[in-house]
Order: C-alpha cells, then structure tokens, then sequence
C-alpha cells in the first residue's frame, strides 16, 4: 500500500510578498493544527513565524517542508478579523501576511488553552451627576444606535470639558447590556493611566488594558482574558482596534483626528478605518468623539456619512478660558531680546505659582536646543546618517538624531572651519524647563516627553504628581495636549504657536488648529477660570485665529475651501510611494522610471476605458520629487504622490506597476495609503 500523504498547511509571512506558502504538517501536530494559528516554518536559510490560512489535501508544490512547531495552543484570529485582514491587504496595498502579523503581536505568547468562560460580573457603578441638555440629547441618539446592532457612524463633537467621556461611559454600558464588548481607544499611552482609572470605576475587572509598554506576560494576560471572556472591554492606544473582543458591539476612538491613530510601519492602516472595516463586519456602532475633529470625519457627518452629535459647552455651565494672542514681533520691536516667555506669559505664569496653582506649558520639540551652529561659517552639525540636524540634549550632553537615535558628543570648536565655537539655538522642552527652574526656583517644575516617559511605569507616575499637585508647572510637547482631566490647572502657554504651522504639509493648519484647541481645553476645568497664552509670530493666520475663539466652525470653513480647490482630502485620496535605494542617483533614476511607467499606464487605461467617477482619468501623478527627509539612516529617498477618488483604482495601477516584493527596478518601493 502507498503511504497516506501528508496534510498540508497553507501559511502566509509577515512579508510583502502577496501569496501563500504551502508546508506538510507533521503526525504530531495534526490534531493541533487550525487555520488563525502561528506556525514556526523553515523559510530559506531562515526559520519565520506565519499564520496558517487553511489545511488543504494536496499541493502542486512537489517538495514540501515540514512545519517545525506550533506556536498557539488555539487559533488568534476569529472569523470576524479573518474578513477584516483581507479588507486591509487589498485597501493598504500590503499582503495578507503583513495584515495578520498586525492583528496578533510577534511577541505575544499564550501558555494555556483559553477557555470560555462566564465569570461573576461586578454591578456597574452609577455616575453621581445628572447630564446636561447636550448630553442628554446625544445620549438619545446614542442609545438608539447601540440598540439596533446595526453597522453605523457616530461623530460626537464637543468642546473639551463637554462630558463626551460620560457618553463613553453609558453607550459601554449599553453594550455590554445587551450582552455585547466594547472597545475604547485613546492615542497616547500618556492619557491612558486617566482613562483606565475612570473605567475601571465605572467597570471594574471587566477591563483589558492594551498599549507597546506593557510587559510581555501583561499583554499575553490582557489578549487571554478578552479572547476567553473573562473580560469584555478593551482600552488601548492604536493596535487595541484588533484585540478580540467577544460579539463587538462598540468601538469608541476618543481624540479621533489625532495622527498618532495612523501605524507608520506596514502595513500602514489608520485606526479610525479600520475601525470601521471591523465594525461594518460585526454589526457594531462606531462613535468618534473630539473637540477638534479632522476634516475627513466631519465632512464626512455634515455629507450624511455619519451622524452628527454636538456638545457646544462645558459641564457645570463652566466658560471656555480666555485667551490670549501675543504676537511675539511686537515684543522683538519694544527692545526685548526674543526669550523664550513673552512680558504677558512670564507675568501670568509669576501670578499661577503665587496663588498655589498649577500651569502647563506646551512646546511641541523635545530637546534642549534644534540647532548646534558655528557663528562662524554657519555650519550646522548634521547627522551622518540623516539629512536633519542634530538636536542638543543638555542632561545627556549630546547631539542626537531624532530619526535614527545617532548621537555624539559636541565640539566647542567647528570642525568645519575650526575658527567659531558652536552656538546652540531654538527652543526644545529641556530649555524651557531649565528657564522655568531659573525664574520660579521654589516652584515644583518637571517635562513631560519622549526623553521622560520611557521607562513602563513613568506616565502614570507623571500623571499622579499633577493629580496630586505635587508638580505646579508641567512642560511638555503634544502628549500633554490629548484628553488630561486636571481640574487645577488654570494657565496653559503655548511658548511657539509656529511649529507645525511651519511645516511642508498641507494638514499643517489643521494640526495647528487642533494642537491649540485641544491645549487651551486644559485649563479651567475645575472651579476656577482658566487663561490661554499663546505667543506666535504668525498672530493673523486663520487657524491661530479660530483656536483663539474656540471656533471650530470657522476654522472649517476655510480649510476645506483650500482642501476643495486643490483636490485634497477629503475631496480625493492621495497615496505616497517612496523610493529607496543606498545612493542618491539610484534612487532619483528608479522614482522617474516609476513615474514614467504609471503615466504610460494610465494613458493605454483612458483610451481603452470610460472614465467613471474612479477610473484612470481620474487619478494623476505628482512628482518624483526628494522626500521631506531626503536622506535617512544612510538611504536616499525619492517620492511620488498618486492623487485620485478611489484608493482601489489606484492600488489596482500599483500591482500592475510593482514588482513582487512592493519593488520597481531591483529597488524597494514604500506604499502608504491615506499618508498622514
């Protein structure tokens, strides 16, 4: 008799490779083996971690390799999630692979067999106030969809103060209710000790935390409690919209234009889309909640897209802080060296620490000085890896690269010219922290940023010194602008307005706006009034104008008049394609290679084919031209802009243009849908 032949698994790699690989499962493994599990398999020379897709009978592969070992005890991906992993390959234009690898973390092991279970769940804990008018209209509506189990949008836009948390609170409820989990995600792992605590009020050990600083066992615990049941809510910062939440009924994005929702490694999803990929898979309600939404969801409410919610005041009756504009030219022409705190901020931030209250100050740059100058000859030291500046770092005494973490020592003397001795100019966090010890000397002072929040437990113990007003002053870049609750903070300062308003990025006014919005919302959320000082060299610009006023609206009007007129988002969608190669000519001949062949393309596509709403004369090409950051750990960049109405025209062009492996011309090709 001829041998029974082996069963086969076909798995697939977190590669951009966009196909299956076929391998034989050994006897040992067979009962073990379903399609949503990860399998160690030989790959080449190497051994890589795969997802096995289905068991088939035969192969047309003639030598097949065994798979080495299991590495699930049950299958991660649901059905559910399956659905949702093929959207994301065909929408991002990455391979299935890549998608899965997304949902399930590499370093994410599970020692048992997670079991179902039904555990004991606590009472939910009542709120002690009643809600407002706005709130109760919005809750109506809310209610009403959780309800029905059906796939919709919510936009709930409301001043920062307005209760939208609360609402947060009641639609889980209602979830869970109906015998359905929830989702609720945050953007930084800084808001995430706030948000925990008020949840676990609220829900008690229902809640699964999920966010990169946990520790390994902390995440196996969290992923093993929502696949068993044991708990039925999950709360974390972007790749939290994968965790497997039994029977999904409600995914809450708080801040929800905020970029950190946007995954900048492939493949590169925004957690606002998929979001809503899932949802429309589960039947489940979406709500996006922010003061300052972004330009893409709230054309998409006021186009009947989603539904509109509004929260136009603050709890309480509360005012909105005042603020003030000061133009920071006008205090250069009074005969003031340009400092780092204008007459107005220094005199409010004196007037903040003398009444034992508590200020932030927002300073979107890590770092104590941008630039190490020669006065010299004007020579800046640069990376030798990237083409940006070195940033001083006065308690490390370095020059480091932001992009690729180079560093070095500085020189006194200009290596350049060796005549001038290095100036160091612009503002970073550490300066103005050590400006703040010189002025208020007694005060409490402390940072907040990626230089003082890397170990695990550091957020939340930044988080309770405010709480507990053992820090009177807090410096900080945007990370303290998202979502802080702290009812004695009565001054916000924003010591340069100009920072992302300078950027070369079309969004840069609505980040601005949004940045100032969301900072001035700090203040005044207790019983005292809140004041906003924003010091700028750039006082008349719309965005700047309208965060001045809380004025959303206005600020709307504008920028989507520009966005229309230029063909940008929300009107079209861009997708990014960025050339790579290890010198500069290389790189410059692949990007106009590439652009010549998407042209050809597209003119053999309009002459064979009516141009319908999404079809080739739709779509145009921009570029090559060099990337905003040309140079990056010792590769060049070269980048083209494709610009259309629907992304699956365009990606559709790109896998008739690309090579296998995303490459054009031996070199690779980075492709970033909905660039943020």
């Amino acid at each position: 008799m001829r041998p029974r032949p082996l069963p086969i698994a076909e798995v697939v790699f977190n590669l951009p490779l966009e196909r299956a690989f076929h391998y034989t499962v050994p006897p040992a493994l067979r009962e073990r083996l379903a399609p949503g599990q990860r399998v160690a398999a030989p790959f080449g020379h190497r051994e890589l971690i795969g997802v096995v897709t289905k068991r088939l009978g035969k192969s047309a592969v003639r030598e097949l390799k065994p798979i080495r070992r299991v590495i699930d005890p049950v299958p991660l991906i649901a059905q559910e999630r399956w659905a949702l992993a093929e959207w994301m390959a065909r929408y991002y234009y990455c391979s299935l692979g890549e998608a899965l690898a997304a949902m399930v973390p590499s370093a994410l092991r599970l020692r048992q067999t997670p079991e179902t279970v039904s555990p004991a769940r606590p009472e939910v804990v009542k709120p002690g106030f009643e809600l407002t008018e706005p709130q109760r209209r919005a809750w109506r509506v809310i209610q009403g969809a959780v309800s029905r189990h059906e796939a919709t949008t919510l936009l709930l836009h409301g001043v920062t103060g307005s209760g939208k948390t609360e609402l947060y609170l009641l639609a889980i409820e209602a979830s869970l209710a109906q015998g359905r989990g929830a989702l609720c995600l945050v953007p930084e792992i800084a808001i995430t000790p706030q948000t925990i605590d008020r949840f676990r009020e609220r829900f008690g050990s229902r809640v699964a935390v999920w966010h990169s600083r946990l520790t390994g066992r902390q995440r196996a615990e969290a992923w093993r409690s929502l696949l068993s049941g044991a708990c039925d809510i999950g709360i974390g910062t972007r790749s939290a919209v994968f965790l497997p939440v039994a029977r999904l009924g409600l995914v809450i994005l708080d801040e929800e234009h905020d970029p950190s929702y946007k995954q900048q490694d492939a493949p590169r999803y925004h957690a606002r889309e998929v979001a809503k990929a899932r949802a429309k898979r589960a039947g489940a309600l979406v709500m996006l909640g922010s003061a300052t939404p972004s330009i893409e969801s709230y054309q998409d409410a006021r186009g009947g897209g989603s539904t509109l919610l509004e929260l136009p005041e603050r709890v309480k009756g509360r005012p909105l802080p005042r603020v003030d504009i000061i133009d920071m030219r006008q205090e250069m022409t009074r005969g003031r060296r340009a400092g780092t705190f204008s007459t107005r901020l220094e005199l409010a931030l004196q007037e903040t620490v003398e009444r034992g209250q508590q200020a932030m100050l927002l300073l979107n740059r890590r770092g104590f000085a941008r630039v190490a100058q020669c006065p010299a000859c004007g020579t800046v030291s640069r990376c030798a890896r990237c083409s940006v500046p070195l940033v001083y770092h006065a308690d490390r005494r370095e020059l480091v690269c932001h992009y690729c973490s180079f560093h070095q020592t500085p020189q006194e003397l200009c290596s350049a010219c060796r005549r001038g001795y290095l100036r160091f100019r612009g503002l970073g966090t550490e300066r103005v922290e050590s400006e703040l010890h010189r002025l208020f000397p007694a005060a409490s002072i402390n940072r907040m940023d990626a230089d003082t929040t890397r170990t695990r437990q550091s957020h939340r113990r930044l988080y309770d010194a405010v709480r507990n007003r053992q820090i009177g002053l807090l410096v900080g870049t945007q990370m303290i602008a998202k979502g802080f609750d702290f009812p004695d903070v009565t001054l916000v300062g924003v010591v340069s307005a100009d920072t992302a308003l300078n950027l070369p990025d079309f969004r840069a006014g609505e980040r601005t706006f949004s940045l100032l919005a969301q900072m001035a919302g700090r203040a005044g959320r207790g019983e005292q009034a809140g004041r906003v000082v924003i010091q700028t060299y750039c006082p008349t610009h719309y965005a700047i104008q309208a965060a001045g006023r809380h004025d959303y609206e206005a600020f709307f009007a504008q920028e989507i008049q520009m966005r229309k007129r230029l063909g940008l988002p929300p009107w079209n969608h861009l997708i990014e394609l960025t050339v790579r190669a290890g010198s500069c000519e290389r790189a410059q001949e692949a990007a106009e290679a590439l652009s010549r062949r998407l042209h050809a393309r597209l003119r053999r596509q309009r002459g064979s084919r009516p141009m319908g709403r999404g079809g080739p004369g739709k779509i145009s090409v921009l570029g090559p031209a060099p990337h905003r950051v040309h140079r990056l750990r010792r590769t060049y960049r070269e980048c083209l802009v494709l610009k259309g109405p629907d992304v699956d025209a365009m990606t559709s062009l790109l896998r008739r243009t690309l090579e296998p492996g995303r490459r054009f011309r031996g070199v690779p090709v980075t492709v970033d849908v909905d660039p943020v």
